[in-house]
């Protein structure tokens, strides 16, 4: 075998988040839009196969319109690694995921996706994660850090709404 297929096996994936085989979840956070005044409401619990669910109610009052879960941890190397790869159910809305290279960093690199009711991998390329702050596209490149701090799962579809979207497993390839 030649060195570089080596590396390919080895470098093969980097899991993130492993929920179904993970008891402790509580690095993981629900941030909502009431650090902003708005009222919309999540909560993360466990399915019976193990997996996460993210559940809530979107509410638009207030300047309200957001929900999100999100998961800090040190520093962890993603150079060689080129899409997130991510296991989940959806209700058939819209989500988005978003990594940040640094918790210092004020941007967060988004890709929005659609989901389909039925369980898929949602496979997201690295480098078309879109620099925004706030809601607001930034004048920077697309991803290209070689380390990652933050992800996170956001729902915020501009309209009043109920969802729902279960996880299993967060992992780079």
């Amino acid at each position: 075998m030649n060195s570089s297929f080596l590396t390919a096996l080895v470098m093969s994936s980097l899991l993130i988040f492993d929920f179904s085989s993970s008891a402790d979840w509580s690095v993981w956070e629900i941030e909502n839009d009431v650090v902003m005044g708005g009222r919309s409401s999540s909560q993360l619990s466990r399915s019976e196969a193990g997996n996460a669910v993210f559940t809530g109610t979107v509410s638009l009052e207030n300047n309200g319109g957001f929900a999100s879960m999100q998961y800090h941890f040190a520093p962890r190397d993603v150079s060689g690694y080129n899409k997130a790869c991510i296991r989940l159910k959806g209700d058939g809305k819209e989500y988005q995921f978003r990594i940040k290279a640094s918790l210092k960093e004020k941007a967060s690199y988004i890709h929005t996706f659609q989901t389909s009711g039925e369980w898929q991998v949602v496979e997201i390329p690295l480098n078309q994660m879109e620099p925004t702050y706030r809601g607001n596209k930034l004048d920077l490149p697309n991803f290209n850090a070689s380390e990652i701090q933050e992800v996170r799962f956001l729902v915020g579809n501009g309209k009043a709404e109920r969802f729902r979207l279960e996880i299993d497993k967060i992992e780079l390839q």
